[in-house]
């Protein structure tokens, strides 16, 4: 039979206290009981651990050899309960983070420092994509985590960590790049530069009912997927935009930001219900503190 661990820490104890009356006290058991398993050990073993006379309980040769390899079986079994118990309360594992292009360079830096602050043993592996293939991503498990404008999408939980508000983007020298904050339908006249219809047709969907509310329907000329794109037609005069206060940190130069009245935009961080993580309900609950604490927006 197989020596238990049980029985490693009776053999340790009784080799450090160098006496089976002083080991029984330590490990507050039976004198009899200790005794009899050091016998039952010795027997699987098939060797003497243990000289024992009048002169008192003294290590055999073979004792000797053995007291260091079990002292590391169960300082590698304490090692093995500890990472099980850290599993437990997700302080180990690995976690993989999406975050929208868009949000990523303000949102990224934060999040990734408090996870390396809070959850050391934790690795983080980060993704920055558009809106599809993180909700894709999302839905199959490649990701554990998103982080991103709201997606619309039945089966994810969601939790918003940020609110910012909406601006019209205009070309520097524009007459309306002045103004302290503007209605949408101050810009019914204006070209208009969007992203693709097919990068995210239920935000589409939500632009189409805005211009409706505000009373027209934009003459769109240009379209780009990526916000760093939209700016950049934008300063080149093509046609004017919109997009949260947060962009303005991708260009500082050759457009204006100008605050569109009752228009506010949300971040929302984005998981699977059924994924039961210890280690994902910990950066959770990182994420929610942080953003308690900080305006996500401006934190990049």
């Amino acid at each position: 039979m197989t020596p238990d661990l049980r029985q490693f820490r009776y053999f340790v104890a009784v080799a450090e206290e160098s006496s089976f009356t002083r080991a029984a006290t330590r490990l507050m058991i039976a004198q009899q009981s200790l005794s009899q398993q050091i016998t039952a050990l010795e027997r699987n073993l098939g060797v003497k651990l243990f000289e024992r006379d009048s002169r008192g309980t003294r290590l055999t040769e073979t004792g000797t050899l053995f007291l260091p390899e079990a002292r590391a079986a169960l300082a590698r079994a304490d090692e093995a309960v500890a990472v099980v118990q850290r599993a437990r309360r997700g302080e180990v594992g690995e976690l993989r983070l999406a975050f929208l292009a868009t949000t990523a360079n303000h949102l990224l830096p934060p999040i990734v420092r408090a996870a390396r602050s809070h959850l050391p043993e934790v690795s983080v592996l980060t993704t920055e994509t558009t809106i599809g293939p993180l909700v894709d991503g999302m839905l199959d498990g490649s990701y554990d985590l998103a982080f991103t404008r709201p997606p619309q999408v039945p089966g994810l939980a969601t939790h918003t960590i940020a609110t910012e508000q909406v601006c019209a983007v205009l070309p520097a020298g524009h007459p309306l790049a002045d103004r302290a904050s503007l209605a949408l339908a101050d810009l019914a006249g204006e070209r208009w530069v969007m992203t693709p219809r097919s990068s995210w047709e239920p935000w589409h969907r939500a632009f189409d009912e805005s211009f409706r509310a505000a009373g027209f329907t934009p003459e769109v000329v240009a379209r780009d997927a990526s916000v760093q794109g939209l700016l950049g037609l934008v300063a080149a005069g093509v046609g004017v935009t919109r997009l949260g206060w947060s962009a303005h940190h991708l260009r500082r130069t050759g457009v204006v930001f100008v605050p569109l009245t009752g228009e506010l935009m949300p971040t929302d961080m984005v998981w699977r219900p059924d994924n039961t993580a210890p280690a994902l309900r910990r950066l959770r609950e990182v994420v929610t503190d942080l953003a308690a604490s900080t305006d996500l927006t401006e934190a990049g």
